[in-house]
């Protein structure tokens, strides 16, 4: 079975031009062609015209018909046609065959034929069959585009058709192994493949299978890939669309959609719907007045469509939302969707396999995947594909056809911090700055217990702005942060202003994002850790849309926030001032350091502890 993918392809262009050119094409027509086309032989005049003309003998023919006379006269040589309307004269047949007339035989011609004019079958087809056929033409073009901007197949009036991708099982290549870092996602979808492959097994005992599965997680952590692998694994059809494909332009339109879509399931079954963004549907229902709307219509037929079917039939609803406290609570009570799977970021194994996955696909040497791993702490699946994807690029650029770990590295940092800027022009003075501001979050880092070791220094600018930056890697996996990790990553945030303050004796606007970042640990330790000993566990702040950046908004009063600001920047002085003091003690490291770094522009942690132990042993 073939991919069946509902509604036209967009059409290139804009519709209304084409819509405004058809109208001008109509009216030149009217105005122009048309009477050219129909412009009759016969001019209208009056009656005491065509009296003079007979008097002057200049009339050929005649003819009466219908009330109307018309008459042919010879003017200059040629000939012309007359129409007028017939007046009450008894004595007009005797005056026209007395009348002269430039006939050679000297009288006028009664024609049994009127003079020659349009068909009225040809009029008929030239006003109206031509122009209704333009604005039927202009009818479907402007249909077909309504309907590719709306998504939706069938005509833009109609009411039917799901509107989602319809992929067979021979079409699905990916399994479970293509889908890693995320072993207990996998082992709770494998009950649903097991029962879509042995269903008699639990229906012996009385099981139903579970009518819906909700994945949450951030964005990039692979829940619509894995929807995929559960059809691959299962090998049953897998109906694929967006919850925004169910909002519409008119009412009704999007509950119709849902059961078509549902239609269509029932009738393949067994087979798994997967539907991405729910939110955009399932968003929970206002409690005030005027709720009927389409949103809300379309949401309350999938909860009716949903305990409508049955489960034993092996149809599997599958959701992705990156934003599930928004869901109405009437979608994920059970019955509906029974389970909630969490798709966490990776940790430190998960992206080792998930590198892997990915470096498969490339040609590559032989690569430190731990290195590149431990650097990546906080990625999503996503992310970790473009790291190993930009590194290809990368390998391309230097004329190598195989990838090697500089080049996943510095994809990492690429995809960290931005590609570098080696034209940007940085005088000598602020060159220095730069250099001693990264030696001092180094050195501040190296000379704390509690701090992940530096991995590497560079003075090289970014193109997100970075005029250079210090790496950190962590030496393991950590779950957990105590108040000294928290309180050292701060200390180690100042090192680089505080290292401009103590040597350069300047303040410069290169400290603003770790000024961002040591002040957001620091709240974060005081209202939301409970690190703080005046507020000791009080909650203090809500986090909303946790998997998309995780905003928050304090929960106090303006009095207690005032102080919760007081105790954030105590915290921040005292992690300012234990950075001064470690530099001050470590001058000599510092001007070391920063020399070489001038000098390589890039070092690695390696050689700056080298530095750091040579000068200590000196001492």
């Amino acid at each position: 079975m073939k991919q069946e993918v509902s509604g036209a392809r967009p059409q290139k262009g804009n519709p209304f031009v084409s819509f405004l050119w058809v109208i001008l094409i109509v009216l030149f027509l009217n105005w122009l062609i048309f009477p050219n086309l129909m412009n009759r032989k016969i001019r209208a005049t009056d009656y005491s015209t065509f009296v003079e003309k007979m008097d002057a003998g200049a009339i050929k023919e005649v003819m009466v018909k219908s009330g109307q006379i018309y008459f042919t006269v010879l003017e200059n040589g040629e000939e012309l046609t007359y129409q007028t309307g017939e007046i009450e004269d008894p004595q007009l047949v005797d005056r026209l065959l007395k009348a002269k007339s430039p006939n050679a035989n000297g009288k006028i011609t009664f024609s049994e034929i009127v003079p020659e004019e349009n068909s009225p079958v040809l009029n008929f087809i030239l006003m109206w069959i031509l122009p209704g056929l333009l604005f039927y033409i202009i009818w479907k073009q402007a249909s077909r585009s309504i309907q590719a901007r709306m998504g939706a197949g069938g005509n833009f009036m109609s009411f039917g058709n799901g509107g989602a991708k319809i992929y067979a099982d021979s079409e699905i290549k990916t399994t479970f192994a293509d889908v890693a870092g995320q072993n207990e996602a996998k082992e709770m979808l494998k009950e649903i493949v097991d029962f879509l492959h042995n269903p008699k097994k639990y229906t012996d005992i009385g099981a139903s299978l579970p009518k819906g599965a909700l994945l949450v997680g951030p964005p990039g952590t692979g829940k619509t890939l894995i929807a995929r692998a559960v059809a691959g694994e299962a090998k049953v059809p897998f109906f694929a669309i967006s919850g925004s494909e169910f909002v519409q332009m008119f009412v009704g339109m999007g509950a119709a959609k849902v059961r078509d879509l549902f239609r269509q399931a029932n009738e393949k079954a067994p087979c798994i719907i997967f539907i991405d963004e729910i939110d955009a549907i399932g968003k929970r229902r206002d409690s005030g007045l005027g709720g009927n709307d389409e949103r809300e219509q379309t949401l309350n037929q999938l909860l009716t469509e949903m305990d409508g079917f049955d489960g034993r039939k092996g149809v599997v609803i599958l959701a992705a939302t990156n934003r599930p406290e928004n869901l109405d609570k009437a979608l994920l009570r059970p019955g509906r969707f029974d389970r909630r799977i969490q798709m966490e970021l990776p940790d430190l194994e998960g992206r080792k396999a998930i590198l892997n996955v990915h470096l498969k696909r490339v040609k590559h040497e032989e690569v430190d995947i731990d290195v590149v791993a431990r650097a990546t702490a906080g990625t999503s699946g996503a992310e970790l594909a473009n790291i190993v994807n930009e590194a290809a690029l990368r390998a391309v650029r230097m004329g190598r056809n195989k990838i090697n770990t500089a080049d996943l590295e510095e994809s990492v940092e690429t995809v960290i911090a931005g590609a570098q800027k080696k034209g940007k022009v940085v005088s000598a003075e602020e060159k220095r700055i730069i250099a001693y501001h990264e030696i001092g979050h180094a050195l501040v880092a190296a000379m704390q217990t509690h701090s992940a070791p530096v991995h590497k220094i560079t003075i090289i600018p970014r193109t997100s702005g970075a005029l250079g930056y210090t790496m950190q890697v962590e030496s393991g996996e950590q779950v957990l942060m105590n108040k000294d990790d928290l309180f050292n990553r701060i200390v180690t945030l100042t090192g680089g202003r505080t290292a401009e303050e103590v040597i350069c004796h300047v303040v410069t606007t290169g400290a603003s994002n770790d000024i961002e970042q040591a002040t957001k640990l620091a709240r974060a330790m005081v209202i939301r850790y409970g690190m703080s000993d005046k507020y000791d566990m009080m909650g203090l702040e809500t986090v909303n849309n946790a998997y998309l950046g995780g905003d928050t908004s304090l929960t106090c009063s303006a009095e207690t926030a005032a102080n919760i600001d007081l105790e954030v920047l105590d915290i921040i002085k005292k992690a300012h001032e234990k950075a001064r003091c470690l530099i001050q003690e470590n001058i000599q490291v510092m001007h070391e350091a920063a020399t070489f770094l001038l000098e390589k522009e890039t070092i690695t942690g390696e050689e700056f502890m080298h530095i750091l132990h040579s000068v200590r042993q000196e001492k």
